[in-house]
């Protein structure tokens, strides 16, 4: 038995099983169950180790090869398989309050299995087209046959495929540079041919239209699962190339280009989530700005580089997971999720418009909820070398604030006399509910995160130098 086959190849065996249920909550219970039960493993379960069951001995190795390539998962890739596929299992299991489980779920694991092989395969630049194949399985996931795909999807997978030619001929280029290190042309080449791939990859400004669009036509569940699973993957794959290459790791125009790039999508997102009217719309740009706040981040270098980006992680998780569920609790009940058309509904659905509130006041990083902490101490560490770059931040951060309360201000402007009532069944009262305590809880106790995230730098031993 092998890492790989316990952590890629039998989920991907179980998509077609999670498709037979019928009822949401099956399929969500299942696709839950199962993902949990990996991140648990993951955790718990330690490779190339004699395991005594009884009369049985079991070593689970960290290799498996498949046609010559190999995937590869050691120790060390364990806290973040566990943080992967308990993200995955947060979101699946609240898929059924959501109502679409059905579809989520099954290609979702998928998704997700693929990342991970993304991830693990060796030659590196095989994960270019696994990354690609799983960008492929989002379009049946996001699309209906009886509709046309909208322009926010059709943009998507151009820009996703149009990373692919980028990365792998900048692979291709890197081989030349470890044959002749001093050719500066080269290298000149290979570096912005790297990053036009991973700009498309991680909608780096202006390639992040799709983004908005996608959030405004689609279901914004699976939106939101798909936002949160594809940009973490593409970030762990540029950290790859970062741990495998000295001459990028060690580039100080890298650091800079980072810092630029973070500082433009937080401006761009913080700025026209101010003045959106879609509550979509103003959830994709949050996404960016998020975004934003990673490249920032990775600018800092070194080990508190490393640990600022993976920080937010689980914080960013359960605040996504929280949003979108509440609009697509809206979402089901309006035409669309305009202003004009969600006027009012913080009185009868007052469960998902909190949750709404709350969950964009924590990706800001109010006080006492999640985001806090996280924003405090990476505006701390900007402001340490740039105080021009902890005012852009200030920047972002003041205009998705102004987004969220125009949201709040539009859900709660109801005629008078109409009652505060909650619509919501208990089903989605229960998993907004829990999101909310989580939301508190790693507000007021970021430590309790600090085990697996203290892990997680490991992963990348010459970054985090």
């Amino acid at each position: 038995m092998s890492a790989p086959l316990i952590w890629i190849l039998i989920p991907l065996g179980m998509v077609p099983l999670l498709w037979i249920p019928r009822r949401e909550r099956v399929t969500a219970s299942l696709g839950g169950g199962l993902t949990l039960l990996l991140a648990v493993t993951a955790w718990e379960l330690p490779l190339e180790t004699v395991l005594r069951l009884g009369p049985w001995a079991i070593k689970i190795a960290s290799t498996l090869e498949i046609l010559g390539r190999r995937l590869i998962l050691t120790n060390t890739d364990r806290p973040l398989l566990a943080l992967i596929y308990g993200m995955a299992a947060f979101w699946f299991m609240a898929s059924a309050a959501a109502g679409n489980s059905r579809r989520l779920v099954p290609l979702g694991l998928a998704i997700v299995a693929l990342l991970v092989a993304s991830l693990a395969v060796e030659p590196f630049l095989y994960a270019a087209l696994l990354i690609e194949i799983a960008a492929l399985l989002v379009i049946p996931l996001l699309s209906f046959p009886e509709q046309p795909p909208g322009r926010g999807l059709i943009r998507f997978l151009i820009y996703q495929t149009l990373a692919m030619p980028f990365i792998l001929f900048s692979g291709w280029l890197l081989a030349g540079i470890e044959a002749s290190p001093g050719d500066l042309a080269l290298v000149i080449q290979t570096a912005i041919l790297l990053g036009l791939g991973f700009a498309f990859l991680l909608a780096i400004f202006p390639l992040h239209t799709w983004i908005p669009l996608l959030a405004e036509e689609a279901p914004i569940y699976s939106v939101g699962f798909i936002l949160m699973m594809l940009p973490t993957a593409t970030l762990l794959f540029a950290l790859g190339f970062l741990e495998r290459y000295t001459w990028l790791r060690t580039s100080t125009d890298l650091l800079l280009i980072l810092r630029y790039a973070g500082i433009l999508m937080l401006a761009v997102a913080g700025f026209l989530s101010a003045f959106q009217r879609h509550l979509g719309r103003i959830f994709g740009y949050a996404v960016i700005l998020e975004t934003g706040f990673s490249l920032l981040a990775l600018s800092l270098g070194g080990r508190i580089g490393l640990e600022l980006l993976f920080l937010p992680l689980i914080p960013h998780a359960v605040g996504m997971g929280v949003w979108a569920l509440a609009l697509s609790i809206l979402q089901r009940e309006t035409p669309s999720l305009r202003f004009r058309d969600v006027k009012g509904l913080a009185r009868p659905w007052s469960f998902a418009a909190t949750s709404i509130i709350l969950a964009g006041l924590s990706l800001v990083g109010i006080p006492l909820l999640a985001g806090f902490p996280i924003r405090q101490a990476l505006w701390e560490q900007l402001a340490r070398q740039s105080l021009s770059t902890a005012f852009w931040v200030l920047f972002g951060s003041l205009g998705l604030l102004t987004g969220t309360i125009r949201s709040l201000a539009v859900l709660v402007m109801a005629p008078e006399g109409s009652r505060w009532e909650s619509r919501e069944t208990w089903p989605q009262r229960l998993f907004l509910g829990f999101g909310w305590l989580m939301l508190f809880i790693l507000g007021l106790f970021p430590q309790w995160g600090t085990p697996i995230l203290e892990a997680l730098p490991k992963v990348f031993e010459h970054l985090g130098r």
